[in-house]
């Protein structure tokens, strides 16, 4: 059983930045596909970001392309997602999720993909 926690989330104004972290417990995080999810209130879950077990592979929901990244580092098994110039649209709880993949480069963009979860961190962004 994989265990996700995340951190880092907070109210930042918009057109600051914010790091946010997910620590995985087991050390075959190096082998686990890994996203970013989020949910605002009465809205659906929604695909933020994806990296491959590699980090090879990355890709991003278009509201989010070039303001958002992703990063692992897998000697740490720790995710990251860096969140430049936000906007208060970027408003949610932020989930980290992963999933444990036999291809090095694959990713997963559906949160029905993924087997494992965070509880989740909230990130509020003041206009």
């Amino acid at each position: 059983q994989v265990q996700l926690v995340e951190s880092g989330g907070g109210l930042v104004q918009a057109g600051g930045s914010l790091t946010l972290s997910c620590a995985a417990s087991e050390r075959i995080f190096s082998r686990l596909a890994m996203g970013w999810f989020r949910q605002a209130p009465g809205k659906e879950r929604e695909f933020v970001a994806a990296i491959s077990w590699s980090g090879l592979r990355k890709y991003y929901a278009d509201s989010v392309k070039g303001r958002f990244t992703i990063s692992r580092d897998n000697a740490k098994n720790t995710l990251y997602l860096q969140i430049n110039t936000p906007k208060p649209e970027d408003t949610a709880v932020y989930y980290c999720a992963a999933d444990l993949k036999e291809d090095p480069n694959a990713v997963a963009f559906s949160p029905r993909l993924y087997n494992y979860w965070g509880q989740g961190t909230q990130v509020t962004v003041s206009s």
